[in-house]
């Protein structure tokens, strides 16, 4: 399929344990942004396709959300890109709320959905610098490769904070940057306690992985 600016593909994946369609872009060469709302949102030129492509950690956290308690929680996924772990929490009739910064990814996430005849998903723009009290609050809060720069612990833990209920939990799944000792720190001062999970392949034994699931646990009374 060919769109204005920039190239896609669509490919069969094992996402959550099911084959999934999913549209992405072509490969980390593609870009336009022909209105500039990516270049207002922060995004540049180098980090545009970051967004469309399925990267190993997402797909970890996918397999994740297979087997995650749902009940009533209400989900939130963070930097959720092609959203793979929000399909994965909708397929199981879970209530999910995708969030992104990227002014495309909305957009990839319809389609998908169409692709794999699955009904509509709760979206909302995810700028986590930027207030945005009608995003409301969370019971669990999960998200792939989200720490990748170094000012991003504090301002992801910070919009965890206005974010998630008094009880939460939040489950990153991280391929071993640099960051999450940060991360972990601002996150023990809103009341989390953390464990690490050390994971070496992906999911179905298709390929070596190497990273950690941190998990955050904080009780409604802290």
């Amino acid at each position: 399929m060919t769109v204005p600016g920039y190239r896609t593909k669509t490919q069969t994946l094992a996402v959550g344990g099911e084959d999934t369609i999913i549209r992405s872009l072509l490969d980390r060469q593609q870009y336009a942004d022909p209105t500039g709302a990516a270049e207002r949102a922060g995004i540049s030129s180098a980090a545009w396709p970051l967004f469309g492509l399925v990267w190993p950690s997402a797909l970890v956290l996918a397999s994740l959300m297979e087997h995650v308690v749902l009940g009533t929680r209400q989900v939130l996924e963070v930097g959720c890109g092609l959203a793979l772990a929000s399909l994965v929490v909708h397929r199981r009739d879970g209530t999910v709320t995708a969030s992104d910064r990227h002014p495309l990814t909305e957009g990839f996430l319809s389609e998908n959905l169409r692709l794999n005849a699955m009904r509509p998903m709760a979206y909302c723009h995810g700028d986590w610098a930027a207030p945005n009290p009608a995003l409301g609050r969370f019971d669990l809060i999960v998200g792939s490769d989200v720490l990748y720069e170094p000012d991003q612990p504090q301002q992801l833990a910070s919009f965890i904070g206005r974010h998630a209920r008094p009880a939460a939990q939040v489950i990153i799944v991280d391929p071993d940057r640099r960051n999450r000792m940060a991360f972990h720190r601002a996150m023990a001062a809103l009341g989390f306690e953390h464990a690490e999970t050390k994971v070496h392949s992906l999911p179905g034994g298709h390929g070596v992985y190497k990273g950690r699931v941190l998990t955050y646990l904080r009780a409604a009374d802290r």
